[in-house]
């Protein structure tokens, strides 16, 4: 075994892991935890800078062959959400200080990364559970709601599923083929047998379940309305992250032929246009992100009907674009002492004549998730369907197109709340934590990056 290839393929989670250990042994030595926030912030964002650093230098190892391998685009990928992760935490300032909170976010983000590296559906089923039970937990921590504990567990039931039918799919293709390597998958994909077909479909139903692909989406939005604002930006950007990623690790460059290809176009365009719709009647801001989300999870999914580069390119750029806007959009929502007052829509009427930077923050992450240009939400569309009419599926780009028009409503809707809702009572103005400050100057850094130079991005992606 070669050490060094260890090492260095594996510094970005070393890093995560000893951050973890870190935080492990402050609480034991001072029997309460300290400084986490300041250690998870350090090691995350040495992580990311670790794996953009291997990406920009072209370096690519297996240090476990055929289980784990690192090549520079899995190294970008985990630099962009590790950086994500960054403005995560630091919104998390108000709600966790100290505690559990930091702990299991690590933890997740170390799955996040073992799942990116992932050879074999072995560690790519480790990547996956180590990902998403930690959020489980999160979830339970929004002490300042009385339905948290109905949202975990309702999580839980979800995330459950998720894995029986993903392990059940990987069963089948093992049995079928007698190798657990991910590259069965892709060869699967082509077959015309009954086996590997139902192993395929087990296995994408088990990433729309993750992702909250309609019909699979029944309580993702109770997930997230009844989560606290860091955990449900964490959900809505890493963990949506992590499972799109995860699934182009499986197509990797394989075309999609039929009948897989009505599969994997239909249900998404069903997501497009429901989570759309559903979003215009919601009166709760997280919720109103969850179905929202669903849509945009379909959009994601749409990607995966072309073949070649422009997969990866398209998945990577909107699932950046598509992260900053909703960190940024929870960054700037006004603090209140009632959580749930604070996350209806109403609390943001009149917000521009309160706080400008934040309504005018917020209505730069609506126009951007809706599409506008020059914002790089519309660059991301783009991508997308550029790649569904490039391998040939108009008819499904031209559908999905005229689904995404629908959300343009409830973005704009907030918009109205608040910079056309003069009639409301202007309350004292207030000021933002630095914490908070600092996240939502980093993403809207990163929105100007990606509306000025999204070449420069995607010719790195």
């Amino acid at each position: 075994m070669n050490w060094q290839a260890v090492f260095t393929s594996m510094l970005p989670e070393h890093l995560l892991l000893a951050g973890i250990v870190a935080m492990m042994l402050i609480e034991i030595v001072t029997d309460r935890p300290r400084a986490s926030l300041e250690i998870s912030l350090v090691v995350v964002a040495a992580a990311a800078a670790v794996a953009a650093w291997l990406s920009v230098s072209g370096y690519a190892a297996a240090a476990f062959p055929g289980q784990f391998s690192v090549a520079p685009d899995s190294l970008l990928a985990k630099a962009v959400v590790l950086a994500l992760a960054v403005p995560v935490l630091l919104i998390s300032r108000d709600d966790f200080p100290d505690g559990p909170f930091h702990l299991l976010l690590l933890a997740s983000l170390y799955g996040f990364c073992l799942l990116l590296s992932s050879d074999s559906f072995l560690t790519l089923f480790l990547g996956l559970e180590l990902m998403s039970i930690p959020v489980y937990t999160l979830v339970l921590l929004a002490f300042a709601r009385g339905d948290s504990a109905e949202a975990a567990l309702k999580y839980l039931v979800l995330g459950g599923a998720a894995t029986a039918l993903f392990l059940m799919g990987a069963s089948l293709l093992y049995g079928g083929s007698g190798s657990l390597a991910l590259s069965t998958f892709g060869a699967a994909l082509a077959a015309r047998d009954t086996m590997a077909t139902a192993a395929v479909v087990l296995v994408l139903i088990a990433f729309f379940l993750k992702a909250a692909i309609v019909p699979f989406h029944a309580w993702a939005p109770d997930a997230y309305e009844g989560a606290s604002i860091p955990v449900t930006a964490y959900m809505a950007t890493i963990i949506k992250a992590g499972v799109l990623l995860a699934a182009l690790r499986l197509f990797a460059t394989a075309p999609v032929a039929r009948p897989i290809v009505d599969f994997l176009a239909v249900l998404p365009l069903i997501s497009i246009v429901w989570g759309n719709l559903t979003a215009m009647r919601q009166t709760s801001f997280r919720r109103m992100i969850a179905y929202s989300s669903i849509a945009h999870a379909g959009y994601l999914f749409y990607a995966f009907l072309g073949a070649g580069p422009g997969r990866f390119e398209a998945v990577v750029f909107y699932l950046v674009a598509y992260g900053v806007m909703n960190v940024l959009a929870f960054a700037c929502l006004p603090p209140g002492a009632d959580d749930m007052a604070r996350d209806r829509l109403d609390a943001l009427k009149g917000l521009f004549h309160r706080r400008p930077y934040a309504a005018v923050a917020i209505g730069i992450a609506m126009l951007s998730l809706a599409g506008i240009p020059p914002f790089p939400g519309f660059v991301a569309k783009f991508l997308i369907f550029k790649n569904v009419i490039a391998a040939g599926y108009t008819l499904y780009a031209v559908l999905g197109l005229v689904g995404s028009y629908l959300g343009i409503y409830f973005y704009l809707r907030v918009i109205q709340y608040m910079f056309m809702s003069g009639d409301e009572p202007a309350a004292q103005p207030a000021t933002m934590r630095g914490y908070t400050l600092s996240a939502s100057v980093l993403c809207l850094a990163a929105v100007l990056v990606l509306s000025v130079f999204p070449g420069w991005f995607i010719g790195r992606a």
